[in-house]
């Protein structure tokens, strides 16, 4: 006999869990009684917000493809964690959020602090479900285990009640992981995809999602670069292939460049893998008709609720996108042009002029395609200051971007501390603007404490950027609300044990990196931007009076 919080994490062990993030609450004290016997085997990382332990979670599970695990207390701890449920639902990132709930005889009564975790999560979390005996736990869990991590991957959120955790059960443990094969496609419908491609004259591939193996993503490459067809990446899934493969053609997402617009619209067979068309990969659906595009549209997706869900495709494929890759064959046609325009392209949008700041992004991000090893992991929030990881740096096979498709604030930092535990030997760096990172930067502590300390630049302009320059679109020379006054952030992280420097000019930040490098303590770098740099190509000024142009004319 156990009790139901013992059950649930020697259940959670015999799956392969190893970690999990929260802060403890005393709605759910029998789990973490069970958590004291197993340090080492599942450790329990101690956050400082449930929505840093949530989006460390959802980063965890995007970046392994294994369920990142949450606990949270429930009502206000659930409330902050929500954030990170709605990020891994975006992202079809697989989570498990555990709950502590009222007991089951106050349920319904407005209890302190009583949700009922159905409704509030019916449509953020992939399911939500309540465990109100403890001998089902090992079947309810074994099944938000499978829900998590099959079709289109993403959150599920499991309410405890207090009363369940602490009765008694001769329920037997999970035995271990269920192996699940990903569905694999028709040989027919294969047949038909390759027949598409080759009468096409401008055939596009396009990549997202996660879920793919290494070996997925070379029978990928290897198809794409022997047929000589275009690639691009649906909004932050350009580390699912190999940028520097001549294939490769950019990403479709925020600021998405000229170029990439024109191969989605110009396009007249498209080939779409484990995407879910999302409104910033379609340019707010404006680049494919809906539900009918132009574009003879071949969509690939291991849940069929996927396809067809915004566009019907001309064939539709319910398969993962490893069996699928894995099954395609060189197809060749007259598009070699196509695609070199388009490589050319993307090349071409790494030259920026000169910025208007004291630090030059430009040239920091030039530096950093130098010297970062092949196997780093970026990691970001969001803001403007997310162009210089998303569109100015190039990711090999081994590299991973953390970003959220969410567009959550606070994301980066957090993303980053779980990178860096499940990956300790790996160098990982946040890019995080002003705002952004005062959304978690108590986190530092989280990472000083669990000895996972990323390094962190701060693109720091003194403005909510991607406001601003919203603002002074719409309403230019009329400021509110977007500028800050920021604390002294080296100070701050060194208050939290990191290696800190405020870096006031381009030329400096080489050296001030490569210290961060070999600090051991994880690093903060305070860069010092101008908020006229707030894109790479447009000052602050210039889009004001574009804007104040277009109003006279008007």
């Amino acid at each position: 006999m156990r009790d139901g919080g013992q059950l649930l994490v020697d259940s959670l062990v015999a799956l392969g869990a190893t970690k999990g993030f929260g802060v403890p609450g005393e709605s759910y004290l029998a789990v973490l009684d069970a958590l004291h016997d197993t340090a080492g085997v599942l450790d329990f990382v101690l956050c400082r917000n449930e929505g840093g332990a949530a989006f460390m979670a959802a980063a965890w599970g995007k970046l392994t493809g294994a369920p990142g695990i949450c606990f949270v207390t429930r009502g206000p701890g659930v409330a902050n964690a929500s954030i990170g449920v709605h990020t891994a639902m975006q992202d079809s990132a697989p989570m498990l959020l555990f709950v502590g709930q009222v007991g089951t005889d106050m349920r319904g009564r407005e209890a302190f602090q009583e949700i009922d975790y159905r409704a509030v999560f019916g449509t953020m979390a992939k399911w939500a479900v309540e465990i109100d005996d403890a001998d089902r736990l090992p079947e309810i869990l074994g099944r938000a285990w499978t829900t998590a991590t099959t079709g289109r991957p993403g959150p599920v959120v499991i309410a405890l009640p207090e009363d369940m955790l602490t009765s008694k059960t001769g329920a037997a443990p999970l035995a271990g992981p269920p192996r699940i094969h990903e569905p694999a496609p028709a040989p027919a419908a294969v047949e038909e995809a390759l027949a598409l491609l080759s009468g096409a004259a401008r055939p596009l591939v396009l990549v997202a999602g996660t879920g793919w193996t290494g070996g997925g993503r070379r029978a990928l490459q290897s198809f794409a670069e022997a047929s000589d067809m275009p690639v691009i990446a649906s909004f932050r899934y350009q580390d699912q292939f190999d940028n520097f493969s001549p294939v490769f053609c950019g990403e479709a997402g925020v600021a998405m460049p000229a170029h990439v617009k024109r191969l989605i619209r110009d396009a007249d067979v498209i080939l779409a893998i484990n995407t879910r068309f999302g409104e910033m990969t379609t340019d707010a659906y404006t680049l494919l008709s809906v539900p009918c595009p132009a574009q003879t549209l071949i969509h690939v997706h291991p849940s069929d609720r996927e396809i067809g869900k915004i566009y019907q495709p001309a064939l539709g494929i319910h398969a993962g996108p490893n069996a699928f890759a894995a099954a395609l064959r060189k197809v060749r046609g007259g598009w070699s042009g196509w695609r070199a325009e388009a490589r050319a392209a993307w090349e071409a949008g790494f030259d920026a002029p000169d910025q208007p700041s004291p630090v030059d992004m430009v040239k920091v991000t030039a530096h950093l395609r130098e010297v970062l090893p092949e196997d780093v992991i970026l990691t970001n929030g969001a803001g403007n200051f997310t162009i210089w990881p998303n569109k100015f740096f190039k990711y090999g096979p081994k590299a991973r971007l953390l970003a959220p498709q969410s567009g959550a604030m606070g994301y980066g930092l957090p993303a980053a501390v779980a990178a860096k535990i499940a990956c300790p030997e790996r160098v990982v760096v946040c890019f995080a603007g002003d705002g952004d990172f005062q959304m978690n930067c108590q986190e530092l502590a989280t990472a000083a404490q669990a000895g996972a300390c990323p390094i962190v630049l701060i693109v720091n302009n003194g403005v909510y950027g991607t406001i601003r320059a919203h603002q002074e679109r719409n309403y230019p020379g009329r400021v509110s609300g977007t500028t800050m006054v920021n604390p002294d952030f080296s100070a701050l992280a060194r208050a939290y044990g990191f290696h800190a420097e405020r870096v006031e000019t381009t030329a400096d930040f080489p050296a001030a990196f490569a210290r961060a490098l070999k600090s051991g303590s994880g690093a903060v770098l305070d860069l010092a931007v101008s908020p006229e740099a707030l894109t790479p190509r447009q000052t602050l000024t210039q889009m004001r009076e574009a804007a104040l142009a277009t109003r006279e004319d008007a």
